[in-house]
């Protein structure tokens, strides 16, 4: 059985970002997967200790500008004391806010990609019923559940030389090609699903060629392709807008 990879679900959750359905599925797995508990927990108590970091920083910054300000020569006229407070302040503000922006590491195209993919679940009722009428078929399903995508391209590819117009296979093909880092290959099988005539598979397929794009490091096609996901109805277009925020 495949294991989900739940880190995106659980910035989701603790963002308060799910709608109603993701959020019952997932507190559902909650209940019964006490590893997810302790992770989602551990996440909550990392972001509030780094923003609490951050608070501390400026509480320390605005008390130094404050030290400074009372061991100088006082100053008699109250306006302009107040003014010297709230521009300390402001300095303050300011110093915190760029300490934070420059150390801030900027990520990577693979440190995104960990960020927000989710491998490709098979259609499972196209699945059972191809896989009865096709042998390769049934094999490239075998070998794409078990994670072995080497295998299961080369039999995607048999599927797809005697039917070359078995969208579903060409997706499948594309994905094992992408998961075993084959991105052309990959590319060419994304690109022929987005022109074919079926639109089942369309935009998933527009997301792994934007995917394609991150993993080898095209980021301004990365950010064209994203850009377009984001403005559409996919339902990719929020992780897109994330993504985007992301690349640099």
């Amino acid at each position: 059985m495949k294991t989900i990879d739940f880190s995106y679900f659980i910035e989701r959750y603790n963002t308060g970002e799910m709608n109603e359905a993701e959020k019952t599925w997932f507190e559902k797995e909650l209940g019964s997967n006490a590893d997810l508990r302790k992770e989602v927990e551990l996440r909550k108590r990392t972001d509030k200790m780094l923003k609490n970091q951050a608070v501390l920083q400026l509480r320390n910054k605005l008390e130094a500008i404050e030290g400074a300000r009372s061991a100088s020569k006082p100053v008699k006229n109250t306006s302009k004391r107040v003014t010297f407070r709230y521009a300390a302040i402001f300095t303050g503000l300011i110093m915190i806010g760029s300490l934070l922006i420059l150390s801030r590491k900027p990520l990577t195209s693979d440190d995104i990609f960990s960020k927000f993919y989710t491998s490709y679940e098979v259609n499972a009722p196209q699945r059972s019923l191809q896989a009865v009428a096709n042998t390769d078929y049934s094999k490239a399903i075998e070998y794409y559940n078990v994670h072995d995508y080497r295998n299961a391209a080369m039999y995607f590819s048999k599927v797809i030389e005697n039917d070359p117009h078995s969208i579903e296979s060409t997706m499948l093909y594309g994905v094992s090609n992408f998961e075993e880092r084959n991105y052309p290959e990959a590319e060419k099988s994304f690109n022929k699903v987005r022109m074919s005539d079926s639109s089942l598979y369309v935009e998933d397929a527009e997301w792994f060629l934007g995917l394609c794009y991150l993993k080898t490091n095209e980021n301004a096609r990365a950010v064209d392709q994203f850009t377009a996901i984001k403005n559409s109805e996919s339902i990719y277009r929020k992780s897109a807008r994330k993504i985007l925020r992301n690349i640099k």
